[in-house]
């Protein structure tokens, strides 16, 4: 067949499958299996579509050979594709109902109908391939750093020609303003690789925060051996970044290793990142001590964090606060982004006042509460008794061990704040019940009595399956004034939803 008029086979067509493999950078077997589809093609508009032809090439000689499958049957429905039993073992006496038998046709001249045919299915294949391709070559390759020469550079992106593939930096993933040109070489940080209709996609990145570290990881050994680990990087990308890194080895500082010697490593990436300033700080197991060297190059006086809500109070020196914010609050926010942790910052005499402000309100309560005089109301404050609830839960000797009191005083201040807490507790329940919460919900373990109210007067919650019909989000949300954690909020809606497995059981 391969000396056919108008057909490449044999040697010639394992020859353009070698040069396309090798130019395409594909397997052979793709291009073999874009030939045998192209031939399949022609073979089915030479004999009939409704004949089930199929073509093979020999991966040796390059023969290509065409063939046509029928299936046994008992019935014949398709004469294209089926035949009945006895004409099958007329060809082969082994034949059954069931199996599969195939004969070979007789190959035919390339006319130009033919070729028509066959280049447009090669071309899909082959670009089938490419593109499978491609994504195989990309896909396990996200958060790496390549380089690339620039293919087109439109307003709202950029090209890149990565070799045998194509990736696309959208402009906001550039730098601020950071223009480029054709044939420009570039590096970038891959960010994702997507399958979508016009072929696998790679996505790159010159802002993400991990762009500076595998750029650090590119200057420093030591990051390269994982001697020295980038702990965590915040980026205002083309302006100023901080990253934080720590090192196991007490002989080598992280800091130093990853400046360089007269600044040459920390300098190769900041001209990479188009003068981008960089912060290197210690990173800190301590939250409290990592927040302090985060804020740098400010000052810190005091630092109260707030596990459950993951906010900090940082207070620092009146004269420290702007260079503690940064230019329109640059550097808090990159201090935040590097943490993870929400940052408040105030000055010390604005702290001082409010704690002044605080110390005075608190007091207030004592001596409306308590029926006590200023000193006594002072001294329970200073002693870190934040209301009258607290020194109610106090045991008596306790409280009895307090500068300037003695047993007798300690009790009746104890009874005194019991009898405020029962009559508080009192009013609120007459207002439940004013308001038409059920008993059974204001006996629900979990929601304390103020919680209720704030339900019931913001939230209409009066009854068992009003509260059930919470989900966790939304009853954290109600509850928000309150230190409610996410446990115990799941806790009392399973509980106020109990009855209603009850009822479906008993039901049932």
């Amino acid at each position: 067949m391969s000396g056919t008029k108008g057909y490449i086979g044999g040697a010639e067509l394992l020859q353009v499958v070698e040069a396309v493999a090798r130019e395409k950078g594909l397997e052979r077997e793709d291009i073999f299996a874009a030939m045998e589809d192209a031939f399949q093609k022609i073979g089915c508009t030479r004999y009939g579509q409704s004949h089930d032809i199929r073509a093979s090439v020999d991966r040796k000689t390059g023969e290509v050979t065409l063939s046509r499958w029928m299936t046994v049957v008992e019935t014949v429905e398709d004469p294209y594709r089926e035949t009945n039993l006895e004409e099958a073992q007329q060809r082969d006496s082994n034949a059954k109902i069931g199996s599969t038998f195939s004969e070979e046709l007789p190959f035919f001249e390339l006319g130009r109908g033919e070729a028509q045919i066959a280049w447009p299915a090669i071309i899909h294949h082959i670009r089938e391939a490419e593109r499978a391709k491609q994504y195989e070559d990309f896909k396990d390759r996200i958060g790496e750093v390549v380089s690339g020469v620039v293919k087109r550079a439109e307003f709202n992106s950029v090209t890149l020609d990565l070799g045998h593939s194509d990736a696309m930096i959208r402009r906001d993933q550039l730098l601020p303003r950071e223009v480029f040109h054709v044939s420009d070489r570039i590096r970038a940080y891959i960010v994702d690789v997507r399958r979508e209709e016009r072929g696998p996609q790679v996505f790159l990145s010159r802002t993400h925060s991990q762009f500076m570290a595998r750029l650090f990881a590119q200057e420093v050994p030591e990051v390269y051996e994982h001697i020295i680990e980038i702990k965590a990087v915040a980026r205002d990308p083309g302006s100023r970044a901080k990253m934080a890194v720590h090192t196991r080895d007490p002989n080598i500082d992280p800091i130093g290793a990853c400046v360089g010697v007269r600044g040459s490593r920390v300098q190769a990436v900041v001209q990479e990142l188009q003068g981008e300033k960089v912060d290197i700080i210690p990173w800190s197991e301590d939250q409290a001590t990592f927040i302090v060297n985060a804020l740098a190059p400010a000052e810190v006086a005091r630092v109260v964090l707030d596990e459950e809500t993951h906010h900090v109070e940082v207070v620092v020196p009146d004269d420290q606060l702007s260079l503690a914010i940064g230019r329109r609050g640059q550097n808090v926010r990159l201090a935040s982004q590097l943490t993870g942790w929400a940052i408040d910052l105030q000055t010390e005499s604005d702290d001082s006042e409010k704690r002044k402000e605080s110390y005075k309100q608190r007091s207030e309560v004592f001596i409306t509460a308590l029926d006590c005089d200023e000193m006594i109301a002072h001294l329970l404050v200073s002693e870190g008794f934040d209301s009258p609830e607290d020194l109610a839960l106090t045991p008596v000797e306790e409280i009895a061990t307090l500068e300037g009191l003695d047993s007798g005083t300690a009790e009746e201040l104890k009874n005194r704040a019991q009898e405020y807490v029962e009559k508080k507790m009192q009013e609120v329940e007459n207002r439940l019940t004013e308001l038409g919460v059920a008993p059974e919900l204001m006996r629900l373990e979990g929601l304390a009595l103020d919680m209720l109210m704030t339900l019931a007067e913001e939230h209409a919650v009066k009854t068992l399956d009003d509260l059930g019909d919470f989900s966790k989000d939304e009853l954290m949300e109600a509850l928000s004034a309150y230190e409610f954690r996410p446990e115990e909020a799941e806790t009392v809606i399973m509980a106020a939803r109990a009855h209603w497995f009850q009822d479906a059981a008993d039901g049932a």
